[in-house]
């Protein structure tokens, strides 16, 4: 299918017609944010799935069954997807949700109730890899076509969720930085324990070392893989084709070194350069 017939143009950002249907816009635009939620703010293919497997452990102490008995789409559901709209009214405080919006893109009682969230960010060019192996295996997705076509819709924001530098850019620039954690996904594989144990500090949970241990044990992306409710081993086939590719493919960082050729890298760079030259933020991968 085209885009044309798999997108929609929301804000001047590329959503999935499917799964964001206009009534659920709205529904998500007049949402009521509770005080105590947690959110998980992120750019598709930055660690997302990982994070919703840290934060229940965290929330719950612990405890695998936070972890075991619902797939990671129910346990911490999306925002902005229709298929969450039963489950969001419904679910016991605090509330755990997921989204790919942009912080501008928040509903009005996001600014007003301030909730906690956990930004988390990855080098853009992993981001890409990991895209360009996930749009080749997801049915409702525009299929990537030759590497060198997508690298420069990527590059352009003319894929899900829009331009991977608007997104940035626009959560280190919110207001109200006091209840937003900012971690990237190379600090989580540099050092799982530590980043366990600054999420449960912001999240106010008070963790001894040896349970901060476990979770981050059980957050390893060998342990995670093998969990069902969270490898996508439960989605149709027709839906994403994982013998194509794993949704929890590698968990590596530096993986664009395989991906990329010379000259893409020296573009991704320049373009890189450009659109981040005003941000101060201090990357790891920098």
């Amino acid at each position: 299918m085209t885009e044309a017939e798999l997108y929609t143009l929301y804000k001047g950002v590329y959503m999935l017609s499917s799964l964001h249907p206009p009534d659920h816009l709205k529904y998500y635009e007049e949402f009521c944010f509770r005080p105590d939620d947690i959110i998980i703010a992120t750019y598709p293919k930055s660690g997302t799935t990982w994070m919703q497997e840290i934060v229940p452990l965290v929330m719950s102490g612990g405890d695998p069954a936070s972890v075991e008995t619902l797939p990671n789409w129910q346990r911490v559901p999306w925002l902005e997807v229709q298929s969450a709209e039963l489950i969001l009214e419904q679910m016991p405080s605090p509330r755990m949700f997921a989204t790919h919006y942009q912080y501008n893109m928040m509903p009005t009682s996001f600014s007003e109730v301030k909730p906690k969230v956990i930004y988390v960010m990855r080098n853009p060019k992993d981001v890409f890899t990991s895209a360009f192996h996930y749009y080749g295996m997801a049915s409702f997705t525009v299929p990537p076509g030759p590497q060198s076509d997508f690298l420069h819709k990527f590059l352009d924001g003319k894929v899900m969720f829009g331009s991977w530098f608007d997104h940035v850019k626009s959560w280190l620039n919110a207001e109200d930085k006091e209840h937003i954690m900012y971690i990237s996904y190379e600090e989580m594989k540099m050092d799982l324990k530590d980043s366990v144990s600054r999420i449960s500090q912001f999240l106010e949970k008070s963790l001894d070392t040896e349970v901060v241990g476990k979770i981050a044990n059980r957050c390893l992306f060998k342990n995670m893989k093998k969990n069902s409710m969270s490898n996508y081993s439960s989605v149709p086939r027709e839906i994403m084709d994982q013998t194509k590719s794993e949704f929890l493919r590698k968990g590596i960082v530096g993986d664009w070194k395989n991906q990329l050729s010379a000259a893409e890298a020296e573009y991704f760079n320049a373009v890189y350069k450009d659109k981040m030259k005003d941000v101060k933020y201090k990357f790891v991968w920098d």
